[in-house]
């Protein structure tokens, strides 16, 4: 049995201390907050629950492999609902755009739209489900650690049909030239972490899953999720230790020995650091032992930041979904002010959470639960007077389209950004999720999950393989963890 520690409590940490604990090896995971879950956190104020970052349960099918490791499902820790509509988006003030969960319902609202793009949407679907089907079962569980595994036979032929090398905005602009059409199935990737223009087509597969798939919503939120995966750790024996910050890694003889901590040093056979690897690296280790240098970090391509409003409001709104999409301004214009030229946005697209619209348990009788996220290009100014000024944008439209007061009703509000990520998360120049999906931040082009300096020190999380999101997260953990079991171990 080995002593493992890992740094970071979010899905990836937490799955592979799953992982780990079940073949027996000693886990305990360290956190410098004081709840469990990383950007998965909740909070609760004033009788709402608050999830403070993911609140889009897509691939279910990722979530119940993980479970089905340890003989478990989803359900033993969670309720899971599909969500119908799915999501809603707004193009104008008086237009706006449901997606039912139903599929034929789906082709019916594309060919009302785009005659005929019902069976061009059934083509894309098609050839997304193969990408969606060998990507996850055949791509994204590989370390990225050799060119073997981009070599393989069944790669190799199939590679053209994946369309790594393909724009995923010239792969839409193939089959639809509604422009609503094209932000519909656009937007996954641009409020996931990327430019559609610089997305490889293979990403399609994350429109087939939440299009085709369809939306679903844990019970209570996604802390439930997060809840779900400690309890199984603990029943694993993993041990937890909250509001502890790792100072160092201590290396001797290229082997990570201990960690030294705002609690005291402790020894350990193993590391995982599932923390921001750009910290880790760059604080944690010294100079000699690091992977990669600032130069490095700095010329990769992130993907947005955020401006995030936690709002309690004292009544209830009739126009709005569970999950609501402003693309009520210019989208090139937005995309350009995040990657191109980064900016506090011209004129913001942004997203609304309502989950009060579906869960009672988030919000007090006759009040609502709202989440306010605008993407924001990483490593810009940060400041209390330009979350206002977005904040009265954001209000201002969402009024303009429920048409009716929220601003005088609003009871509790709490805001995230920038800075916020670097303090809480140690997020690299405040990056909400990670390494944008490029071409040439794909697979075994990410940066690796071992350190190459250090013989047992390892890597998990949004900025590793296979990328940014919860189901990359969580399977990041268990890359990482069966890496180590087969190879180390």
């Amino acid at each position: 049995m080995s002593e493992i520690a890992i740094i970071g409590s979010g899905f990836s940490g937490l799955s592979a201390a799953a992982v780990l604990a079940q073949k027996n090896h000693s886990v305990t995971i360290y956190d410098k907050n004081e709840c469990l879950g990383g950007r998965a956190r909740q909070f609760k104020v004033k009788g709402y629950t608050f999830d403070m970052g993911p609140s889009w349960y897509w691939m279910p099918d990722v979530f119940e492999k993980f479970f089905t490791r340890f003989n478990k499902t989803a359900a033993d820790y969670y309720e899971l609902h599909q969500l119908d509509p799915g999501f809603q988006i707004i193009f104008e003030q008086d237009y706006s755009m449901s997606i039912p969960a139903d599929w034929q319902s789906i082709l019916n609202l594309f060919d009302e739209i785009e005659s005929g793009s019902s069976k061009k949407l059934e083509k894309f679907m098609n050839e997304a489900a193969y990408k969606y089907d060998f990507g996850i079962n055949k791509l994204v569980y590989e370390p990225g650690l050799s060119i073997k595994e981009i070599c393989k036979k069944e790669l190799i032929i199939n590679v053209f049909k994946l369309q790594v090398f393909t724009s995923y905005r010239k792969h839409i602009a193939k089959f639809f030239k509604h422009p609503k059409i094209k932000a519909l199935l656009e937007f996954p990737v641009l409020f996931l972490g990327t430019a559609p223009a610089e997305t490889p087509a293979l990403y399609s597969l994350m429109a087939y899953s939440g299009i085709k798939h369809g939306t679903f919503y844990p019970s209570g939120g996604f802390g439930k999720v997060i809840d779900g995966f400690v309890r199984l750790c603990k029943d694993l024996g993993v041990k937890f230790e909250t509001n502890t910050n790792v100072n160092k890694i201590n290396i001797e003889n290229k082997l990570a020995t201990s960690i030294s901590t705002s609690k005291g040093e402790f020894s350990f056979d193993y590391i995982i650091a599932s923390a921001d690897y750009n910290h880790v690296e760059q604080n944690l280790l010294e100079k000699n032992y690091r992977n990669y240098n600032e130069r490095y970090w700095n010329k990769k391509t992130f993907s947005p930041s955020a401006l995030l409003f936690y709002l309690g409001v004292n009544t209830k709104i009739e126009k709005l979904e569970h999950h609501n999409l402003f693309f009520d301004e210019d989208i090139e214009v937005h995309t350009e002010e995040i990657y191109k030229k980064p900016s506090w946005p011209s004129k913001p697209l942004f997203y609304t959470c309502c989950p009060s619209k579906t869960d009672k348990s988030v919000a007090p009788n006759g009040k609502e639960n709202i989440f306010l996220l605008m993407p924001l290009a990483p490593g810009l100014e940060d400041n209390e007077m330009l979350r206002e000024k977005y904040f009265n944008i954001m209000i201002s439209r969402l009024e303009k389209y429920c048409q009716q007061d929220i601003l005088k009703h609003i009871e509790y509000k709490r805001s995230f950004c920038i800075e916020d990520f670097k303090n809480d998360y140690n997020a690299f120049k405040g990056n909400a999720y990670g390494l944008a999906n490029t071409l040439f931040q794909t697979a075994n082009l990410k940066p690796k999950i071992i350190n190459k300096n250090i013989n047992n020190l390892f890597y998990s999380g949004q900025l590793t393989v296979p990328g940014p999101g919860v189901p990359p997260s969580i399977i990041s953990g268990q890359v990482v963890a069966d890496y180590i079991s087969k190879n180390i171990l």
